[in-house]
């Protein structure tokens, strides 16, 4: 298979038109093309004045490859197609002697238990929270009613925190083994749309999501796997550096020497039970911040100018970021266009937000986090769960700030900038449910926070012309940004002093988003694979 990149068409054209145009490109009759199929779309909209052209990679075969790739030998944008599939390290022996356990079924733990269970190691998955179907029922009950179920939410249950997000299926993580390949068509396999294959930044959206992480459920039952829901690990058992199994809430006990911690970076009380049996670990760096919302109009004109609103492009995003004078960093953060700000809290009297999109991105307002770069070594010195101790304080303060009802401080941008209080909303209605308690957020975070974001606004409007517009609408607080630990695992993907526990994904400190997390849940269950099967890597 060859591979032609940098092939541009008009952003208008039709989708017939692609195949006469790489024929053309190719100099070659029509029956020689045998097949073609784009691997990545893309759009620069930097120039707006420019017309805007769709630049694809795409994967053809032809009747001659040799012919070709000597006919185009000093054209460096045709080539042989790298092998991007997939190849399993192993497989289970038909006599198990035990069965691999997967703790949390977030995206790594749905990977790693679709991999293993593919790999024939028929896994048993236990996750805290409920179904995926039942778990937005009661993430419902928070968003409409102020009811939270402290163990089926935003955080916990199938799927993870990702389903309730925009679904977005990118990275920058160093992938050579093209494990995000994997992770794409097995989301594609389980009724994701099939452009998240080639787009350049491909999304889901929650509502597609849940079906998506349903029918991946399927799949692992099918092949022999069991999926336990509302089974919270209480405790591991360990006998002289090996793992040997875990306790439930229930009390039942379930041996095995080998378990992947899939936690979400929201298992605060299990990190603090494995901090408790000495499991290692350390802090590190996170961030906090707000959530802000504009007109997503707004964005799309400043992003894409006389292409705002084009159907074939969509809502427009951003990336900003900014260095303030006091050296903190301040950038832009799961931004979701054409989305709702959430509310994400896992723990009654807490307050944290998040943000989500469906598959249209058609919602009204853009929205992304703000949020500041915070480190151990300087903000929360103090041990492994000193950042958990500090999320904690910061959502309790908010949820009093917001109320006491789960409702959200909030505040207009001009008014943050200025150092007053909002007392009404302006022209931007935001979309935060329960509800927003209109203050000052000046006392929502640590005043170098404060100081960073207010100097970064502004910065911010010069490259997105309206940014800190007055009537846009902050709401805090953003803290579950990322992990604020990492469970340390050496180069067998093992714990450093726990033998057959295996950290993974965003809780462990692995992981940054549903790629990067689903890319983790593989390599984790190789290196599971690998220990039972005694194959060196390699």
């Amino acid at each position: 298979m060859l591979r032609i990149t940098e092939f541009k068409l008009p952003i208008d054209h039709a989708d017939e038109a692609l195949r006469p145009a790489l024929v053309q490109r190719l100099g070659i009759a029509d029956n020689e093309l045998l097949d073609f199929t784009p691997f990545k779309r893309s759009y620069d909209a930097r120039k707006k004045s420019a017309e805007l052209c769709f630049i694809y990679t795409l994967d053809f075969t032809v009747s001659d490859e040799a012919a070709l790739l000597n006919k185009f030998s000093d054209d460096r944008h045709i080539s042989i197609a790298p092998d991007t599939s997939y190849k399993f390290v192993g497989q289970a022996p038909e006599q198990l002697g035990e069965r691999p356990l997967v703790v949390g079924f977030g995206p790594c733990g749905i990977f790693a238990a679709l991999l293993l269970a593919q790999m024939g190691f028929k896994p048993i998955v236990l996750e805290r929270g409920k179904e995926v179907r039942q778990r937005t029922k009661d993430t419902w009950g928070l968003w409409r009613k102020s009811v939270l179920n402290p163990e089926s939410n935003v955080q916990f249950g199938e799927g993870g925190a990702g389903t309730f997000s925009d679904g977005k299926l990118y990275s920058q993580i160093k992938d050579p083994k093209f494990l995000g390949r994997k992770v794409l068509h097995e989301f594609v396999k389980a009724g994701a749309p099939e452009e998240i294959l080639y787009v350049n930044k491909p999304h889901i959206g929650t509502f597609r999501l849940t079906g998506v992480v349903a029918d991946m459920r399927e799949q692992i039952i099918a092949m022999g796997g069991e999926v336990r829901f509302e089974q919270r690990v209480t405790d591991v058992q360990i006998d002289d550096g090996q793992l040997t199994g875990v306790t439930l809430a229930s009390g039942e006990q379930i041996a095995s020497r080998h378990v992947i911690l899939a936690l979400g970076h929201s298992a605060r009380d299990t990190f603090r039970m494995l901090h408790s049996r000495d499991v290692y670990m350390e802090a590190k760096p996170f961030s906090v911040g707000f959530r802000i919302e504009h007109p997503q109009s707004l964005i799309d004109q400043a992003r894409l100018g006389k292409f705002a609103g084009h159907p074939k492009i969509g809502a427009a995003d951003y990336k900003l970021v900014h260095h303030a004078k006091n050296g903190r960093s301040v950038y832009s953060f799961c931004m979701c266009p054409g989305g709702t700000v959430v509310a994400a809290t896992s723990e009654a009297e807490r307050v944290v937000t998040n943000g989500m999109s469906q598959y249209s991105r058609n919602e009204r307002n853009a929205n992304s986090g703000i949020v500041v770069g915070i480190t151990p070594e300087v903000d929360y010195p103090g041990g492994p769960l000193a950042g958990v101790e500090l999320q904690e304080r910061l959502e309790s303060h908010a949820y009093v700030m917001g109320g006491r009802n789960y409702n959200a401080p909030g505040q207009l941008v001009g008014d943050f900038i200025a150092g007053k209080a909002t007392t009404a909303l302006g022209s931007v209605e935001p979309s935060y449910k329960p509800g927003l308690q209109l203050t000052d957020l000046a006392d929502a975070l640590p005043d170098f926070a404060i100081e960073a974001i207010r100097e970064a606004l502004p910065a911010f409007d010069k490259q997105i012309k309206g940014f800190a517009m007055h009537d846009a609408v902050l709401t805090g607080i953003e803290t579950r940004t990322s992990s604020p630990l990492r469970i340390t695992r050496g180069d067998d993907l093992q714990s450093l002093n726990v033998r057959g526990l295996f950290p993974a994904g965003e809780g462990a400190g692995y992981a940054g988003g549903i790629l990067s997390a689903g890319v983790d849940g593989i390599r984790i269950a190789e290196a599971v694979a690998r220990d039972i099967l005694g194959i060196r890597e390699g």
